[in-house]
């Protein structure tokens, strides 16, 4: 018992947590239109995004529950940064929505395709994905704060890369995989069945 509450309650988990437990307090300011707060609430839960997979690493904490969850976290924020430019800044949401509708369906078909395969939400965590979710931060508060969409276009486009990536992945895996690195990864190792369960 001691073993699982230390997995499930390690800081990795529990900075993941905090950002499931933000999400209605971003929907309830994006409701109300309060848009200093939505920001600053956003920031707190996009710097914890930072740290939690870090910290896993770090302190040896990595685990399918954790991988599980910080997924969760990731498409629940993000979705809640959509639907903060839909209420809170409707001119900006109206001008990006090719854009926008881009970056749902870049999380909506990879996740169809591996839920299609293996019954589960995919948790691959690629270097792209990484790269991506530190990107596109600076990319929401550019556009919303100095009118800026050149970098939230690019990073938009850069997810609809990470999300091809993510269907050749779980078109290469038999069995489902978290954590898995990059497609290029297991091509070169021949790892078609990594961390199989």
């Amino acid at each position: 018992m001691d073993t699982m509450n230390s997995t499930t309650f390690s800081i990795a988990n529990l900075l993941s947590f905090l950002r499931l437990f933000l999400v209605p307090a971003l929907v309830w300011l994006a409701l109300q239109g309060h848009a200093e707060w939505f920001l600053a609430v956003l920031v707190v839960s996009l710097v914890s995004d930072i740290f939690d997979g870090y910290l896993a690493r770090k302190l040896n904490q990595v685990s399918d529950f954790g991988a599980k969850l910080d997924s969760w976290g990731d498409s629940l924020t993000y979705a809640c940064m959509i639907f903060g430019l839909y209420h809170i800044w409707p001119a900006i949401f109206t001008e990006q929505k090719a854009y926008l509708l881009s970056a749902t369906l870049s999380f909506i078909i990879p996740l169809v395709f591996a839920l299609m395969k293996f019954g589960e939400y995919p948790s691959y965590h690629t270097l792209g994905a990484k790269v991506a979710a530190v990107l596109i931060a600076p990319a929401y508060y550019i556009l919303i704060l100095i009118d800026g969409d050149t970098w939230f276009r690019l990073v938009i486009l850069f997810y609809l890369l990470v999300a091809a990536e993510e269907i050749l992945i779980t078109m290469i895996l038999k069995f489902p995989a978290n954590n898995v690195g990059s497609a290029w990864r297991l091509i070169r190792n021949g790892d078609t069945g990594a961390k199989r369960r």
